[in-house]
């Protein structure tokens, strides 16, 4: 692309302005009077600035000013003038922009190019280097930005990202697996913890043992399933809407046609279906739900299970947010559709998170519109069928070569055995998120940050990427990309994760990334090496050390009385040893931390002198009888520095202690 784009010729800033908060900077808001483009940028205090950017792309377009509410490790701001950059961040164009490729990096592009003119406006002529960083969506975003635009970005770093295959198909064979295993579930996560069976098929049928050998093959990790109360439906909600649009006739074909789950009369999709009348007996507002403390089953209530708090469409406290049947439905269901037969909404359909009983709680996508047609004494219909058909859409998406987690569903010869639809969603809806379908052709350098333990977006799918990125630049790679797997971190963002006992933050990777990125193309040093990986069955498995895994994570291993697990009686002391180790050019360790009890707070320390391999040892004693879980966490820095905020890289290793009954 050239140097200027023919659709962003009107620049504008309408705000300039030093602030205090989070710390200080010099704010500027502009746009493109062309177009619906906005955008914020934060600069440092002169003395600060070392002539780079950091752009942050979110997963889908949405607010410029984003950044100004984050605090803390995830504080983007203050990460960046600690990092002498300033910070830049879009709207993606805009609530319409009116062209895939404008949302998908265009925007960005524009708005990054405009920025270094602001940047030398300020500071005179310099060079400005610039980096682009985004997760799931985003990461789709970043990709394409790098792979079709030329001297807009010197390098990105995207992070948890998915494939050309992605979309729909981890949802769908995720909820497929969560409807079918929901009463297994528990057991399924005790036996795959420290100390465990390590069967997870242990006591399954054979549907439960298909669907969860499926899952797995495709590339859920097993790990991950700790929070199955929480996963709920994520994107999919976003993506449902696109299946039905473009492929209508699958809806009915799962029921109907042989090949398709649903023409199996033995398949537990009929027992789980949902169809049900009734009339609204009441609207509840936002305000209501939060009085009467409506919160999510537990998984094992709802086929698929929910999401960990209840949430409705918007953020005002009158908003309808659910509806209270006057017939409670036969059994409770996810992602049904509401079909109003009666009143001023009759014809229209709503999407409904949950039934439970005589409660339909509403999707926050739905039209506000529709929601406020609703009365009290309408006349509903609910129907789960549609969502349960799109639980195996996977199986009939089956690509032509490249994605081998799908060779489960070919025969011999290579052919796909379940009936294929005529397109695959995948590549379009991939286009939909990034203006482009990834290729692994860019210009300048990439550090890609995965997550092991990632539910969105399967693990395999960025060594997929990296595969790509071979395909085009041979020996060269190593010179350009590098790929960094983090163990234990789901797919948020976010610090703390969900279960501090179970997960770790990925933050100070992906902030260590940015700034070995810019140290990359500005001094030529090289970062840390990728991290070693095999993918078997759709599962990414790394080495146990950290010199032969590399990457930038450290290692911990935890046994308790030489083992990962003990059987003790009231009283009885362990002995709790771990070995924390940093991989090559990663730094050292810098912290030790026990949670003892399972509240996830970490109040022990251990006093342990930064340094490459650190093994501690610590005696404890359980008084209560049952079952105990131990968590250590250790800590990990680039330059050794304890107190750095951004950069500390954490791991955890678990054991389970069990108490006797005296």
């Amino acid at each position: 692309m050239n140097d200027t784009d023919e659709d962003f010729r009107e620049p504008y800033v309408d705000v300039d302005e030093w602030r205090d908060t989070p710390v200080r900077h010099r704010y500027v808001h502009g746009g493109f009077a062309d177009n619906g483009t906005r955008f914020s940028v934060y600069f440092p205090p002169d003395d600060a600035y070392q002539g780079r950017f950091f752009q942050h792309i979110t997963p889908v377009p949405g607010s410029e000013n984003q950044a100004q509410s984050a605090r803390g490790q995830e504080d983007r701001i203050s990460f960046a003038v600690a990092s002498g950059a300033y910070l830049l961040e879009t709207n993606g164009g805009g609530p319409d922009p009116g062209d895939l490729t404008i949302a998908g990096f265009r925007a960005n592009a524009a708005a990054a190019r405009h920025s270094r003119v602001i940047a030398q406006r300020f500071h005179g002529p310099h060079r400005v280097h610039g980096y682009a960083y985004g997760g799931s969506g985003g990461g789709y975003r970043t990709i394409a930005g790098a792979e079709n635009t030329d001297d807009v970005w010197d390098g990105v770093v995207p992070y948890v990202i998915g494939s050309p295959m992605a979309m729909p198909n981890v949802f769908t064979v995720r909820m497929h697996a969560q409807r079918v295993l929901r009463h297994r579930l528990d057991r399924i996560v005790d036996a795959l913890e420290p100390g465990g069976t390590g069967d997870p098929y242990e006591g399954l049928d054979a549907e439960e043992g298909a669907a969860l050998a499926e899952v797995t093959a495709m590339g859920f990790p097993p790990r991950a399933w700790f929070g199955h109360r929480t996963m709920g439906m994520h994107a999919f909600t976003a993506l449902y809407g696109g299946m039905r649009l473009v492929d209508p006739g699958y809806f009915d074909d799962f029921w109907t046609l042989p090949g398709y789950l649903g023409a199996d009369p033995g398949a537990s999709v009929h027992r789980d279906r949902l169809r049900h009348g009734s009339g609204i007996s009441a609207l509840i507002t936002a305000r209501e739900a939060a009085r009467l403390g409506l919160g999510a089953p537990q998984a094992a209530d709802v086929p698929g299970g929910v999401d960990h708090a209840f949430r409705g469409p918007g953020a005002d406290e009158d908003s309808v947010v659910a509806l209270r049947l006057a017939v409670p439905a036969p059994r409770d269901a996810q992602g049904a559709e509401l079909t109003v037969r009666t009143g001023q909404a009759e014809g229209r359909s709503l999407v409904l998170r949950e039934v439970r009983g005589d409660l339909a709680v509403l999707d926050e996508r739905n039209d506000p519109a529709t929601i406020a047609a609703l009365c009290a004494g309408d006349v509903v219909d609910v129907d789960n069928g549609t969502f349960l058909a799109a639980q195996t859409y996977h199986r009939h998406q089956v690509p032509p070569e490249g994605f081998p987690v799908w060779d489960r569903f070919r025969d011999e010869a290579g052919k796909p055995v379940p009936p294929q639809r005529p397109q695959l969603l995948g590549p379009l809806f991939s286009l939909g998120a990034g203006g482009s379908v990834q290729t692994g052709r860019f210009a300048g350098k990439m550090i890609v940050v995965a997550c092991l333990l990632d539910r969105e977006a399967f693990p395999w799918q960025a060594d997929w990427y990296r595969s790509a990125v071979r395909q085009h630049l041979g020996d060269a790679t190593d010179e350009h990309f590098r790929l960094w797997y983090v163990d234990n971190a789901l797919h948020g963002d976010n610090a703390p994760q969900e279960d501090p006992t179970r997960s770790v933050s990925y933050l100070g990777v992906l902030h260590q990334a940015l700034r070995d990125l810019s140290a990359w193309v500005e001094q030529g040093t090289p970062p840390a090496a990728s991290t070693d990986c095999v993918i078997d069955d759709g599962q990414v498995v790394v080495p146990s050390s950290a010199a032969a895994r590399r990457g930038l994570q450290p290692v911990v291993r935890l046994t308790v009385d030489g083992a990962d697990r003990a059987d003790v009686r009231p009283g009885e002391q362990v002995t709790l040893s771990a070995l924390a180790e940093v991989p090559p050019g990663a730094g050292q360790v810098v912290a030790v931390q026990w949670d003892l009890d399972g509240d996830g707070t970490f109040p022990v320390t251990e006093d342990a002198a930064p340094a490459g391999r650190v093994r501690v040892e610590r005696r404890h004693a359980f008084s209560a009888p049952g079952t105990h879980f131990v968590t250590v966490r250790v800590r990990s820095e680039r330059d050794g520095d304890a107190s750095a905020l951004f950069t500390g890289v954490d791991n955890i290793a678990r054991v389970r202690v069990v108490v006797a009954d005296d």
